[in-house]
């Protein structure tokens, strides 16, 4: 196995224990972390992609979004919520930085706008 195939596994669990946490605990959205494991699964290991996509974790939070269905409302305002969160605090941090506060603001934007417009809305008797 090349020393690439083994980062992109070792990525792959650590997305997939912090997605894990992230659907147990109502603060750490297991969507991105998830999606992680997915896109390095893939990479570096079929027989554990494979079983990983067999998962009721990855069933219950990312299959209707990889297939192109979307997501629910409520996975997606927890999405936004946490990255509001996380760029809120790079955006205080950058108090003397101007074009970060300025860039960072952009891709904030960008990422409401794509949930909201972007990805479609489920109705939460689909999930």
């Amino acid at each position: 196995m090349s020393i690439k195939k083994i980062i992109y596994l070792i990525l792959g669990f650590i997305g997939l224990i912090l997605g894990a946490v992230g659907a147990v605990l109502p603060l750490l959205p297991a969507f991105p972390f998830l999606l992680l494991a997915t896109i390095c699964f893939a990479k570096s290991s079929e027989k554990i992609h494979n079983w990983f996509v067999s998962t009721k974790l990855y069933k219950n939070n990312l299959e209707s979004y990889v297939k192109g269905k979307g997501m629910t409302t409520k996975t997606k305002i927890k999405i936004m919520i946490m990255v509001t969160i996380l760029m809120s605090i790079g955006f205080i941090m950058m108090h003397q930085i101007v074009v970060g506060r300025i860039v960072l603001s952009l891709v904030w934007l960008f990422h409401i706008l794509y949930f909201i417009f972007g990805v479609k809305t489920l109705n939460e008797k689909c999930e």
